[in-house]
């Protein structure tokens, strides 16, 4: 199994580096990185704080960091055109000397489509314009040439120029829905991403396999990645409250074997990997101590 960091874009890039780097040196997998302009709110309205740009970071972490995987998680084809997202993964994937995967989804957070004037659009039509976007970018990273002409976007005789360094750079489909996202994924992902707890997750399976034997593909072909929100501790106080969040995103709370036998759940129902977001972790002292907590006594049975 493989396991992930996924610093937050709301802290200073100095910080960032220095969490990457440390996983990079205590064996960590990969580092993943989200894509948005702005923190997340409840409707329409642009919110303030700090948010570093996606693209930039990851090609900073490419030139500085040389084993991990890098990813954004995810890019919204909403807001970068799959023509020019095809031409920044493979300059990335120079840079990196082939360490990128190329994480993308259907746009879905309003407050910063309404802020800078992108269209969003209804459901349907993100998944349409999506599943064209992820067409071009499959050709662009993959042939010479690549003409295409869609609802939403049109190429005709397109290079991108050099080609990556892979010969296949990963794909990763981040969503969970079952009828357009996974299907999309069936047919067109080297990797699946989700927030998920490991029963959800098994259910996302067998409808992506479902989808795979449709579409004719093998669904082992495809790698899963999940995260949730991780609390870990041999303070059984201080984890007192941590097992009793509030519904929301998916949480791993408990001392090193509770979450070892919580992450293999997550292995039992198809997890590849596991992806851990860092901002709730604490200080940056202590994002290291929690990430050497959880290499040393969690990640070892699944190696």
């Amino acid at each position: 199994m493989r396991f992930s960091v996924w610093p937050s874009p709301a802290q200073p890039w100095e910080e960032i580096h220095e969490l990457v780097a440390h996983c990079e040196r205590t064996g960590w997998d990969g580092a993943y990185f989200a894509d948005h302009f702005m923190p997340n709110g409840p409707g329409p309205e642009p919110l303030d704080g700090d948010t570093l740009e996606c693209w930039s970071v990851i090609t900073a972490l490419a030139a500085l960091i040389p084993r991990l995987r890098l990813a954004p998680l995810v890019t919204s084809v909403t807001y970068r055109h799959p023509a020019v997202l095809a031409n920044i993964a493979a300059a990335v994937d120079h840079i990196s000397h082939g360490r990128l995967t190329l994480g993308v989804g259907a746009g879905w957070q309003q407050n910063e489509h309404a802020a800078y004037g992108i269209e969003l659009g209804t459901v349907r039509e993100r998944m349409d314009r999506f599943e064209e976007a992820v067409q071009i970018l499959r050709s662009l990273l993959s042939e010479p040439r690549t003409t295409f002409a869609g609802q939403y976007f049109r190429l005709h005789d397109a290079p991108n120029q050099p080609a990556p360094v892979q010969d296949r750079v990963p794909l990763l489909i981040g969503g969970a829905g079952e009828r357009r996202t996974l299907r999309i994924a069936a047919r067109y992902a080297d990797e699946w991403n989700s927030w998920t707890t490991p029963e959800v997750l098994a259910h996302k399976i067998s409808v992506l396999r479902a989808h795979c034997e449709q579409v004719g593909r093998d669904p082992a072909e495809i790698h899963v990645s999940t995260q949730a929100v991780l609390y870990l501790s041999t303070d059984r106080e201080w984890l007192r409250d941590k097992r009793q969040q509030p519904p929301g995103r998916p949480v791993i709370a408990g001392t090193p074997a509770e979450v070892a036998g919580i992450v293999a759940r997550y292995q039992e129902a198809g997890a590849g990997e596991l992806i851990v977001p860092d901002a709730t972790l604490g200080s940056l002292a202590r994002k290291k101590d929690t990430c050497d907590l959880f290499m040393q006594e969690v990640a070892p049975a699944f190696r």
